[in-house]
């Protein structure tokens, strides 16, 4: 079998395999399995048990079960919920205040979580109920919270970056240090946008009234906000300013961040064994998941780097380019753009970054900054129909919103995403600069 049939049958597999809907991480493992057999022979499985060898012996991995951990654990402690409750009565006097408060508190939320689901679904319980009762535009109280829980994937600790660091010689901290520049940045973009468009249009995000105002005590108010805000402010400097700081490594600030997460839930009394045992189970699923996919995209990148696949994409990008590093390097953000309306995110890093991260590499452009454009890039994947998960989590808790209504409130958030993006690839800086502060 010729390296070209062999690629096409690899991705055909693939993709019968996602249209009959099995899952992504077996789908990968089947395509990867059959292909590899059929042209490597009994030599395909020492090839990949290589492969996957390393990332087993990877310290760093270790580092995904207790940012998990930590951040099931935060669920617990009810931070968001006090948060989110003094924040929105703070705000609320403002055209589209709460919505701005969703904001904030997802990106807070998010420096202590490391995923998505966690946030998005938090926040969409927590506000959406809120937001419709004030008659917030239903589209943008959604986009709203779906694009502030994404911030979950990208503002470190964050599971993302984590293997992001396993499959590029770039370190997981300098990943952590280089994403807070762009959190922050689209977390503004958000905020921003709301409170503009609900200044021009205040029947999208309805002020409270004076007499409801009235009624909350702003010391009391200012005091919440405190209280449920500055032990998560200081667990986030603990774990991430010790990685920056070079003191801990990720994965020892992720223990460490994961028993300060425990220490907070009995402090805010919110602690149970019922409930413990359940942020173990969800940690463990969570991990298992991501494990498995690791495991099917090794099986997959494997084969498909076995039959030179690796080198047929190279020179296609080469040739669509003509050479030109710009060219190629828009054609490789436009392939993960799109691959994310199809393929989780775990999916896409497996089989892009092999790939993609020698070509960046080759056409002259850092390595931490291709990956945090990339990163950048794949937070539109959460948003994009028809796979985006944030769309799902949100119509799960919120059924009163329909799936057509939370596909249509997406595109200006999507918008905003690529606007960061865009901002990020012209002044390469906000990527850099905190992380040229550091000492390598």
């Amino acid at each position: 079998m010729s390296d070209t049939l062999a690629v096409m049958l690899l991705f055909t597999i693939m993709l019968i395999g996602m249209l009959m809907g099995h899952h992504l991480a077996f789908v990968l493992m089947a395509a990867g399995f059959i292909v590899g057999v059929l042209t490597m022979g009994p030599s395909y499985l020492p090839f990949y048990m290589n492969r996957l060898w390393g990332v087993m012996i990877n310290w760093e991995m270790i580092a995904v079960p207790m940012f998990l951990l930590m951040g099931n654990l935060l669920s617990l402690s009810g931070v968001a919920d006090g948060l989110f409750d003094a924040l929105y009565k703070l705000m609320g006097r403002l055209n589209g205040g709460i919505a701005a408060a969703v904001v904030i508190v997802s990106a807070v939320f998010a420096a202590c979580t490391g995923v998505i689901a966690a946030s998005v679904t938090t926040m969409a319980i927590l506000s959406m109920p809120i937001m419709l009762k004030y008659n917030y535009n239903k589209k943008l109280a959604a986009g709203t919270v779906m694009a502030g829980g994404t911030l979950g994937i990208l503002i470190p600790p964050s599971i993302m970056l984590i293997l992001f660091g396993t499959y590029s010689n770039v370190s997981v901290g300098r990943l952590f240090i280089a994403a807070v520049a762009p959190g922050i940045l689209l977390a503004i973009l958000y905020a921003v946008y709301i409170l503009i468009r609900c200044y021009r249009h205040p029947e999208d995000g309805p002020a409270m009234s004076d007499v409801e105002l009235a009624s909350f005590s702003k010391p009391q108010i200012i005091k919440e906000v405190l209280y449920n805000l500055v032990p998560p402010v200081l667990l986030i400097i603990g774990v991430l300013g010790s990685i920056f700081a070079g003191v801990a490594t990720p994965t020892e600030a992720a223990g460490v961040g994961a028993f300060v997460a425990l220490i907070m839930i009995i402090a805010y009394k919110r602690f149970t064994w019922k409930a413990f045992k359940a942020s173990l189970l969800d940690t463990s699923k969570g991990t298992a998941m991501v494990l498995m996919l690791v495991v099917g995209a090794n099986f997959f990148t494997g084969t498909f780097i076995g039959c030179g696949g690796d080198d047929m994409v190279r020179n296609l990008l080469f040739s669509l380019g003509s050479g030109n590093k710009w060219i190629i390097f828009f054609i490789m953000m436009l392939i993960v753009f799109i691959l994310g309306m199809f393929i989780d995110w775990i999916g896409i890093a497996m089989i892009c970054l092999p790939i993609f991260v020698p070509i960046a590499i080759e056409l002259g452009f850092d390595p931490l900054w291709f990956l945090m454009t990339v990163a950048i890039n794949m937070q539109t994947a959460f948003l994009t129909p028809p796979f985006g998960y944030a769309i799902f989590y949100v119509r799960a808790v919120v059924p009163e919103i329909t799936v057509a209504e939370l596909c249509q409130s997406v595109p200006v958030f999507i918008g905003l995403q690529l606007l960061g993006l865009l901002m990020c690839i012209i002044f390469p800086e906000i990527i850099t600069w905190l992380p040229s502060l550091v000492v390598r």
